[in-house]
């Protein structure tokens, strides 16, 4: 499937399959957003499945949001993978 990301009032619905095949529009989406807003959302429930790359996107985009002082919530419960990569993080 492809990777759609859609924009309703700075949430962004991810839905598909965030992999390395597709990981562009993903980077194109969100390559200078915290320029634009202080806080962001990404719905990430119609997210089918992510490989590692798309792991480490996400990762970077929260990185950014950390360095440039900036919020980046995460809702949905998406795919199991991003969970455990998260979870394995928290607790570390």
């Amino acid at each position: 499937m492809v990777l759609e990301i859609s924009n309703c009032d700075n949430c962004y619905k991810i839905k598909g399959n965030l992999t390395k095949e597709n990981l562009s529009i993903f980077q194109h989406t969100f390559k200078n957003i915290f320029s634009k807003v202080d806080e962001l959302k990404i719905n990430i429930e119609g997210l089918d499945s992510i490989d590692r790359d798309g792991v480490s996107a996400i990762t970077k985009l929260h990185n950014r949001a950390i360095s440039k002082n900036k919020k980046l919530t995460i809702i949905g419960l998406g795919c199991k993978e991003l969970y455990e990569h998260i979870k394995t993080h928290s607790a570390a």
